[in-house]
């Protein structure tokens, strides 16, 4: 097993204005792009070849990664022009495969946080000589997600889209989004169009007789769709709580990139990162949160669960919780944004214009 996929052709729409500027398998989390982790814990599963399915600012992802030979990979990249779906986009760069036709190819979505063990995926595999093998986990709502219900021996029965009702929860085992696939299985799937591998593949191979297995792995899970879980990935990244091989320094408490400069009275916690070239003053108070580079938090600030993006400035006192500032975005002291509050690139806010509490 020396082949992968990886999908990284989203937009990114329910990160923006993140991804306004860069695609979110580009967004650093724990000091690096967010890609480079899942490339590294590739490459520690074994996997040599990996092919970029790309679309979106797809122009940004080969000057970063080359040919994939700093991380001990060889990287192709295929774009597409016209968003094909996650089945499409594997079925698109099928040709850049060197897999035979009974050959297992890993392929993994381009925005999943797992601790996954990928040769105990590519084992199970193997052993039960599946068409299909899903990484499923188990989730304490699985209300937002597809359910895909297993018999004893592990085999998959059913796709479940999103249950509305409580009868329809036959199962707390989700699609996690990794699979092996069979290469022959690839070469079936309907090219130049759209296709999802959820909605039509999967289903339509079930109801052909395929035997896809289900592998039940209930490590660390995060889907990374939403401001709020992308900065928690960075912080679990940075604590040590999800595992990468890829994080640019010791697990702990806080990353502070080399070119960064923090006041040594600032408090740094919760697996908070200082991009490279970024400021945080005197008295400021960074909890759980992401400075990305060139930014700056001014003395007195309070950011806690919060991205800021690349050449922010965040006035003295202001707090932040649970907030997202666009990249070049300016936001004055005396400012109070809390939960789901984005604040969208190269935005100014004046002093003391936004505020929850009253000013005294």
């Amino acid at each position: 097993m020396t082949e992968a996929i990886l999908l990284v052709g989203g937009r990114g729409t329910r990160l923006r204005p993140l991804t306004v500027n860069t695609p979110k398998p580009m967004v650093p989390a724990a000091g690096v792009p967010f890609l480079t982790h899942q490339l590294a814990r590739a490459r520690a599963a074994g996997v040599e070849h990996i092919v970029l399915a790309t679309s979106y600012l797809a122009e940004v992802f080969e000057p970063y990664f080359g040919d994939g030979s700093a991380l001990g990979l060889h990287i192709e990249y295929v774009t597409e022009e016209e968003p094909l779906g996650t089945g499409g986009a594997i079925r698109n760069v099928a040709t850049r495969l060197h897999s035979g036709p009974d050959e297992p190819v890993l392929i993994f979505n381009g925005d999943i946080l797992t601790g996954l063990d990928i040769q105990a995926l590519v084992a199970t595999h193997e052993s039960t000589r599946a068409d299909v093998s899903l990484h499923l986990t188990r989730v304490d709502d699985p209300r937002a997600y597809g359910l895909v219900p297993t018999d004893p021996s592990g085999r998959v029965t059913a796709f479940l889209e999103k249950p509305q009702t409580p009868a329809e929860i036959v199962t707390d085992q989700i699609n996690a989004g990794a699979y092996v696939f069979r290469r022959s299985v690839i070469d079936s799937i309907p090219a130049g169009r759209p296709v999802s591998v959820e909605r039509e593949t999967f289903p339509e191979l079930l109801a052909t007789g395929a035997h896809l297995q289900g592998m039940v792995d209930s490590t660390y899970w995060l889907d990374l769709g939403t401001p709020q879980a992308f900065v928690r990935g960075s912080a679990d990244l940075v604590l040590g709580r999800a595992p990468s091989p890829a994080v640019p320094g010791r697990c702990g408490d806080r990353l502070v990139l080399p070119t960064a400069r923090v006041a040594p009275d600032a408090k740094l916690t919760g697996g908070t990162v200082v991009g490279e070239g970024a400021r945080v003053g005197e008295g400021a108070r960074v909890m759980g949160s992401t400075i990305l580079s060139g930014a700056v938090v001014e003395p007195g600030a309070v950011i806690t669960d919060s991205l800021v993006g690349a050449r922010a400035r965040i006035g003295e006192r202001t707090v932040l919780s649970g907030t997202v500032v666009g990249d070049g975005a300016v936001i004055g002291p005396d400012n109070e944004l809390r939960e789901g509050v984005r604040v969208w690139c190269e935005a100014h806010i004046p002093a003391g214009a936004l505020r929850f509490s009253s000013d005294q």
